[in-house]
C-alpha cells in the first residue's frame, strides 16, 4: 500500500459525495475506476480490496444530514441531564457549550444570554466545565432553518456538528452541574491564555494572537474577517501547517540545543504534546491536519518506514474522518485537505523554480484553484486576483506576523520586551491592513457566479489534474489545451443565466417586510421591488442583517451583482431599509420611486455619487426595463402618508398579470377600481402584509387574482396577516402562498407558463 493510500482517500471521497448527493452513478464510476486501474496493472489487489472496503464502511458510518428526520422533543420537556462536551464559549454578548443528553443521546446546544449589567457571569459558575455533569432548565427548540435560497441554514449547520436541538436558558442558575474531565485541565490553560493576552499586549494585538496561536477569531475586527474571506485570505486566520511547525521546531530546538533531553526522548515528547497543542488551539480541522500529519511523520521514522506525502496526509484523512465522523461536513477541513494535497501532488512543479517569489506564486495559483469549486459553493464569488494579493500577504504573516505572535506570547511576562514588539507590530501591521483595503477599494472585480453543480465541479479537477500532470511534465502545449479547457468550463457556467429561457419572480422572506426580485429570461433584466430591512428600537435606524442574511446570499447564488431597476414603493424601512446596504456592493443602473417619495438631498447625493439614476414616476406611467413593460397605477395625489402613497405597480410576467400594491389602504384600491374599472389579474401582492386595512372584498371581487401573496413576518407582533382578510381572499377562491408559513415564494415561468414553488416543505 505505500505510495497507494490517496487512492483509498479518494475512493472515501467520492463513497461520501455519492452518498451525500444521491448520485449512485458517482458509486458506479469509483467502481469502474478502480477496476480499470486494477486490469491495467496500475493498482493491486491489496490496494482495491482495502479501497472498497473503506469505501463500503465510511458509507455506512458517515451520517447523512437530514433536517427533516430530527424529532422534536416534547412540549412539556424543559428539564435534561447529560454532561458537558467540547469548549465552553464565553463572551460578553453570550455563553454557549454543547450537551451530551444521557436519555436520547443525542447532542444539543446550550445557550445563556447575559443582561448587559452583568459582568463575566461565567466566573460566578466555576461548576461549568468540560466534562461535567449537569441538570439543565430550559425551553427545548429546533434551531432555526433556512428559509430562503442562498440563505446559511443554521440547523443544518449544527447537524454536520451532530447537534439536533438547542436550549436558551433564562439564568445560569438554571444549570447545576458537578464533576469534570481530565481534558477540562486542557481547556482551562487555553482559557487562562486567552485572559493572560487580553491583559498584557493592546487590544489590536491581542486580537491577532489569539486568532494565529490560540485559535479564537472572535476578537477580530468583524470588516477585517469579511476582507480576508473576500480576498481568500481567511486561510490565514486558520492554525494549520505553519503554524504547527513553528511551534514543533522551537519545542524540539529548546529540547535538544539546551541538552534536557535526548533525541529519542524530545520526540516522545513532541508526540504527546502535538495533541495538547490542537485543543489548547481551538482544536479546528486545521490544526488536527497539521498535528496528526507531523505526528505520524515522527512516529514512521522512529519505526524506519518511509512513506510520502500524499500516504500520510491520506492516512490522516480516513483517521480524522473514523475519529469524528461530522468532521468531513467542515469547511475548514475539507479547505485544508484539497489545498494540501494539491500542493503535495504540485511540489515538482514549484520548486522546479530557483525564485522563492516564483514559488510562493505558484503555490498561492495551486492553493486557490484547488479550492475554486468549494469557494464556489460556499461563497457563491471568487476573486481572481486574489493569487497576487495571496503572494504579498502570505508570505508577511508567515514570516513576520506569526513567529512575531508566537515571540510575543513567550515574552508576555516582560511588560518592556512586550511594548516594544506590541508598539512595532500596531505600526507595521496597520500599514498592511491599509494597503489591503486599499486594494479591495480599488481592485476589487469579484466573480458572482453561484455555487458549481456537482458535476461540473468533478469535471474542474480532473481537467486541473491534468493540466497540472502536464506542466509538471513540461508539456506545455497540453498543459494550455487543459488550461484553456477549465476557462471554457468556467465562463460557460457563468454565463448560463443568459442562455437560460427559464425567468423567476421570488417573494423573499425577509420576515416583516418586502422584498421581491424578477429575474426575467436571458437574464435580460434584473427587477427589484423594494428591500426592506430590520431596525433597532433604540434609534429605529435599519440594520444591515436582512441584506447580509438573505438579499445578498440570494443575489450571490443566483450570480447576481447588477439590478437593472429598483423600485421603492414607499419610504418605511420594512421596504427600503437595505437599500443602502445594495447600493455599496451592488451595481444598481436606476431606483423608481412615485414622484410623492421624499427623498432627501442627502440620500439624492449619496445615489448620485454611485452613478444610479432616479426616476420618479406618475400613475399611467409605463417603463420599459429590458424588454419588460411595467405600468404605474398609483398614486394619483399625496395622500397624506407614505402607507397611502405608496408605488402600485401592474406587469405581465410568465403569462400571469401581476399587481404590487405596496402598503395601499382601501381607499387607494378603491381608486384604482374607480381608474381601472375592468382591471383584472392573475396574481396579487396582498397589501401592507396582510393588514386589515387593506385587501377590501370589493378590491378582490373585481381583480379576480388566482393567488395572493403576502410576504409577512413568523409570529410578527401585528397580528399580520388578519383573519379578516384570510377569509376574504379565501372566500375569493384566492390560493394564499405566505412567507411566514412558506418561506421564500418563488415562480418559475418559460415561454407564457409558469408555477410556483414554496421554500419550507
Amino acid at each position: 500500500m505505500k505510495g497507494y493510500w490517496h487512492f483509498t482517500a479518494i475512493s472515501v471521497a467520492i463513497g461520501f459525495l455519492s452518498l451525500y448527493f444521491n448520485s449512485y452513478w458517482a458509486l458506479g464510476s469509483l467502481l469502474i475506476w478502480l477496476f480499470y486501474l486494477y486490469y491495467s496493472e496500475r493498482l493491486g489487489k491489496v490496494t482495491i480490496i482495502l479501497s472498497l472496503a473503506f469505501t463500503l464502511f465510511f458509507i455506512t458510518y458517515i451520517p447523512i444530514i437530514d433536517d427533516e428526520a430530527v424529532e422534536n422533543y416534547p412540549p412539556e420537556a424543559n428539564q435534561l441531564t447529560g454532561r458537558i462536551i467540547g469548549n465552553i464559549n464565553a463572551t460578553s454578548e453570550k455563553i454557549d457549550f454543547i450537551l451530551h443528553d444521557n436519555s436520547s443521546e443525542t447532542k444539543l446546544l446550550v445557550f445563556y444570554f447575559p443582561d448587559k449589567e452583568e459582568y463575566n457571569p461565567i466566573e460566578n459558575h466555576p461548576d461549568i466545565k468540560h466534562g461535567a455533569t449537569c441538570v439543565i432548565h430550559g425551553k427545548i427548540e429546533l434551531p432555526d432553518r433556512s428559509r430562503n435560497p442562498g440563505q446559511f441554514d443554521y440547523r443544518n449547520y449544527l447537524l454536520t456538528k451532530g447537534i439536533t436541538h438547542q436550549i436558551i436558558v433564562d439564568s445560569l442558575a438554571e444549570v447545576q452541574c458537578e464533576g469534570s474531565s481530565f481534558l477540562n485541565r486542557i481547556f482551562m490553560t487555553r482559557k487562562f491564555l486567552l485572559k493572560h493576552v487580553e491583559k498584557n499586549v493592546s487590544k489590536e494585538t491581542a486580537a491577532w494572537l489569539s486568532a494565529l496561536v490560540l485559535g479564537n477569531d472572535s476578537l477580530l475586527n468583524e470588516e477585517t474577517v469579511e476582507l480576508f474571506q473576500r480576498w481568500s485570505l481567511s486561510h490565514i486566520l486558520a492554525i494549520s501547517g505553519l503554524h504547527v511547525g513553528l511551534v514543533v521546531a522551537f519545542i524540539y530546538f529548546l529540547l535538544i540545543k539546551l541538552n534536557l533531553f535526548t533525541k529519542e526522548k524530545a520526540e516522545w515528547i513532541m508526540i504527546l504534546f502535538l495533541p495538547v497543542y490542537a485543543l489548547i488551539a481551538g482544536g479546528e480541522p486545521s490544526v488536527w491536519r497539521a498535528s496528526t500529519m507531523v505526528l505520524i511523520f515522527i512516529l514512521l521514522s522512529k519505526s524506519k518506514l518511509n512513506f510520502s506525502g500524499t500516504d500520510i496526509l491520506s492516512i490522516v484523512f480516513i483517521l480524522l474522518i473514523f475519529f469524528d465522523k461530522y468532521i468531513v461536513y467542515h469547511v475548514g477541513f475539507q479547505l485544508s485537505f484539497i489545498v494540501t494535497f494539491g500542493i503535495i501532488l504540485s511540489k515538482k512543479w514549484i520548486f522546479t523554480s530557483s525564485s522563492s517569489l516564483l514559488q510562493v506564486l505558484k503555490i498561492s495559483f495551486v492553493a486557490q484553484m484547488m479550492i475554486l469549486p468549494l469557494q464556489l459553493a460556499y461563497f457563491s464569488t471568487f476573486q481572481p486576483l486574489s493569487i497576487l494579493l495571496n503572494v504579498i500577504i502570505v508570505p508577511y504573516f508567515s514570516f513576520i506576523v506569526i513567529p512575531l505572535m508566537f515571540l510575543l506570547l513567550i515574552f508576555s511576562p516582560f511588560s518592556v520586551v512586550t511594548s516594544v514588539f506590541d508598539a512595532v507590530f500596531i505600526q507595521v501591521h496597520q500599514q498592511v491592513l491599509y494597503f489591503v483595503e486599499w486594494i479591495d477599494r480599488v481592485l476589487n472585480f469579484p466573480w458572482i457566479i453561484g455555487p458549481l453543480p456537482v458535476l461540473l465541479a468533478l469535471l474542474y479537477y480532473f481537467l486541473f489534474f491534468i493540466f497540472m500532470n502536464k506542466l509538471q511534465k513540461e508539456q506545455l502545449k497540453q498543459a494550455f489545451k487543459y488550461g484553456f479547457g477549465i476557462t471554457v468550463l468556467i465562463m460557460c457556467f457563468a454565463i448560463r443565466p443568459y442562455l437560460s429561457p427559464v425567468g423567476t419572480i421570488t417573494m423573499l422572506d425577509i420576515g416583516q417586510g418586502d422584498a421581491f426580485v424578477m429575474e426575467l429570461p436571458y437574464r435580460k433584466a434584473v427587477i427589484f421591488i423594494d428591500a426592506g430591512a430590520r431596525f433597532t428600537f433604540e434609534d429605529m435606524e435599519p440594520t444591515d442583517n436582512v441584506y447580509k442574511q438573505v438579499i445578498k446570499p440570494y443575489l450571490y447564488s443566483r450570480g447576481i451583482s447588477h439590478v437593472d431597476a429598483l423600485f421603492l414603493t414607499h419610504e418605511d424601512i420594512d421596504h427600503v431599509g437595505s437599500v443602502s446596504y445594495m447600493i455599496e456592493e451592488l451595481n444598481i443602473e436606476k431606483i423608481v420611486t412615485s414622484n410623492i417619495y421624499e427623498l432627501s438631498d442627502e440620500t439624492k447625493l449619496f445615489w448620485k455619487k454611485n452613478d444610479i439614476e432616479l426616476l420618479q414616476v406618475e400613475r399611467n406611467d409605463n417603463l420599459m426595463i429590458g424588454d419588460q413593460s411595467i405600468h404605474v397605477l398609483a398614486p394619483y395625489k399625496n395622500n397624506g402618508s407614505a402607507n397611502e402613497n405608496s408605488l402600485v405597480l401592474h406587469t405581465n410576467l410568465g403569462g400571469k398579470d401581476w399587481l404590487f400594491t405596496g402598503d395601499i389602504g382601501v381607499d387607494e384600491e378603491k381608486e384604482i377600481l374607480r381608474t381601472y374599472p375592468n382591471l383584472t389579474v392573475d396574481i396579487l401582492k396582498v397589501a401592507h402584509h396582510g393588514s386589515n386595512t387593506s385587501t377590501d372584498r370589493k378590491f378582490v371581487n373585481q381583480l379576480k387574482p388566482a393567488y395572493g401573496l403576502i410576504s409577512v413576518g413568523e409570529t410578527n407582533s401585528y397580528g399580520h396577516p388578519n383573519p379578516v382578510v384570510i377569509e376574504t381572499l379565501q372566500s375569493g377562491e384566492v390560493h394564499v402562498l405566505r412567507t411566514d408559513l412558506d418561506g421564500a415564494v418563488q415562480f418559475r415561468f418559460k415561454n407564457g407558463d409558469g408555477s410556483f414553488y414554496k421554500f419550507l416543505p
